[in-house]
């Protein structure tokens, strides 16, 4: 497994709220363990809640002696959440805090991810890049109803309202995906940050070619400044290297 993680603050903002992990070494039970939070709140709870949320999570998975992955993860979600939904609630500085999570791992060739708000998991294949996780946002529900087009100017408008995020109910619902690997495949974890700033055939446009993990990365982030860089920017490219492991 390679893989090449980058965190930027962007050209508008003052603070970094996203928080990132990224290790190709096994983690607890885990064979690997990548992590993308973006935080929201005032003063510095988005900072707190984005680290908080990732290091929790860290911890448990450490210790955990769960097999499953989707079971780890899932578990530790929710320890994690209901301890800063706490730590909300009992400082008046950090009321109102919540952060997306989008995390992943490969075991066995096959991809298997979490997430929860608008912060996602892209695959990279033959090419062609294809979003895994989905949404939970305002602008997408109402895309699903079809009450509203993806791209339009009210879209646009309004991507930034998020409807789930962890550290803000007790009920919290993640999803889980579960993608079979091949031969050649990339996948990429990202905040809105660059989303934001890079449409789709954008990035897969610096996904491109043959530069380095590195290179790309370094390139998406570059590109989501020029365009504007309105958001921090929290970017991870793994290469699970399926051809030369093969599949179990």
């Amino acid at each position: 497994m390679l893989d090449y993680a980058l965190t930027d603050v962007g050209r508008v903002r003052t603070r970094n709220q996203d928080y990132l992990y990224s290790s190709s070494a096994p983690v607890g039970k885990l064979e690997n363990l990548y992590m993308v939070a973006d935080g929201m709140g005032g003063h510095r709870a988005g900072d707190f809640a984005s680290r908080f949320l990732v290091e929790r999570l860290i911890l448990y998975v450490e210790k955990c002696q769960e097999e499953n992955p989707v079971r780890i993860l899932k578990e530790g979600i929710r320890i994690a959440n209901h301890e800063l939904l706490d730590k909300s609630l009992s400082s008046e500085e950090l009321t109102g805090m919540g952060t997306t999570l989008v995390a992943a791992t490969v075991k066995n060739g096959e991809l298997i991810a979490a997430n929860v708000g608008d912060s996602r998991l892209y695959l990279y294949r033959n090419g062609t890049l294809s979003q895994i996780t989905r949404d939970h946002s305002y602008v997408e529900e109402m895309v699903a109803m079809g009450r509203m087009t993806r791209g339009s100017r009210d879209y646009l408008a309004k991507k930034n309202i998020i409807t789930r995020a962890v550290g803000t109910d007790r009920a919290l619902e993640v999803d889980f995906f579960q993608k079979e690997l091949l031969p050649g495949d990339l996948f990429l974890l990202c905040s809105d940050g660059l989303t934001n700033m890079l449409s789709d055939q954008e990035i897969q446009s610096h996904l491109a070619g043959g530069q380095t993990l590195k290179d790309r990365v370094e390139a998406l982030i570059r590109s989501a400044n020029e365009h504007g860089g309105k958001d921090n920017i929290a970017v991870i490219l793994a290469d699970p290297q399926i051809s030369e492991v093969g599949v179990c």
